[in-house]
């Protein structure tokens, strides 16, 4: 009598359901929430290099030697910095030269302010992101840094005396995708097998939740995968465009293309095209989360019987 079975002792925990409260904003980077890119603008002209000579010799892999894009730039970025050798850190403090797209970076705190007191009692929250081809290392030593949550964007490896080597990482414009699923499963960490199942109830960011925000085809992959999972996208120009090309992207993406609903240039100042849309896309995600809320409560009170 003595022997007793507790099963609950023996018994998984059961997995327990995401709260699914936060927004998650991402964004490219280059011709997204920068005019320019962010080689051109930091590193070529501190390391001397003639921006022309560096796209047509990382486009003459691609072309005759059948590089992917993202591995032939950073190529031909490793060979022209050859003789330099720069630390990460290095890269680093090159970052701060970086300069954005009006409102930004200002806009990261002031999006805040889209959610409602109710919103903010039920704990509903945005996060940031960026996902870009472009080099991490730039963008973790920028004004950015601070206001997102995590940046995801190509890497260099460092020698025993912390130079630069080999790529360490690199996002293609296919592989994005790959970081928007690490967004919605909460797996933000390189070592964590996103391809891992998971069941939709316990991803921290439901699709329904996110907003992407790019520029033209690069960022197709990623606009598909928003408009085929329920997600928002928006598609930015750069408006002080004279040949208009920025913007013609956009036309397309939205007109034969169908990729994405909105497109509008890359203001992000209060009361800007863009801003609007953003802050509507937060306050209509943030309230369908507080009416999912409500429902959950009102299913889970039982009323008192009634005499």
């Amino acid at each position: 009598s003595s022997f007793v079975i507790r099963h609950s002792s023996f018994a998984p925990p059961l997995p327990m359901a995401s709260l699914q409260t936060t927004i998650g904003i991402i964004y490219d980077y280059d011709q997204t929430l920068s005019p320019t890119y962010m080689q051109d603008e930091t590193l070529f002209p501190h390391f001397g290099i003639n921006a022309e000579q560096f796209w047509k010799k990382s486009r003459e892999l691609v072309d005759s030697q059948g590089y992917d894009g993202e591995l032939a730039y950073l190529k031909t970025m490793l060979e022209y910095l050859a003789l330099d050798r720069p630390t990460n850190d290095e890269l680093k403090a090159l970052g701060t030269k970086l300069k954005f797209y009006p409102g930004v970076p200002d806009f990261f705190e002031e999006l805040n302010q889209s959610l409602t007191d109710q919103h903010r009692l039920l704990g509903i929250k945005i996060e940031h992101y960026i996902v870009s081809s472009g080099l991490k290392i730039l963008l973790d030593g920028s004004e950015i840094a601070p206001h997102v949550k995590r940046i995801f964007g190509c890497e260099f490896g460092e020698d025993a005396d912390g130079h630069i080597t080999f790529p360490k990482r690199v996002i293609s414009h296919t592989t994005k995708t790959q970081y928007l699923f690490r967004i919605n499963k909460g797996m933000l960490e390189p070592h964590e097998d996103v391809n891992d199942h998971m069941e939709p109830e316990l991803r921290p960011i439901p699709f329904p939740h996110m907003i992407y925000v790019g520029d033209g085809p690069t960022d197709v992959p990623c606009f598909t995968l928003m408009k085929r999972y329920g997600g928002h996208a928006v598609a930015v120009y750069n408006a002080k465009e004279k040949n208009r090309s920025s913007f013609r992207k956009c036309y397309q993406l939205s007109g034969h293309a169908e990729r994405v609903k909105h497109i509008a240039p890359a203001d992000y100042t209060p009361g800007s095209h863009l801003r609007l849309l953003l802050e509507e896309m937060v306050s209509d995600i943030a309230d369908s989360i507080l009416r999912r809320k409500r429902q959950e409560i009102d299913d889970g009170t039982i009323s008192a019987p009634h005499f």
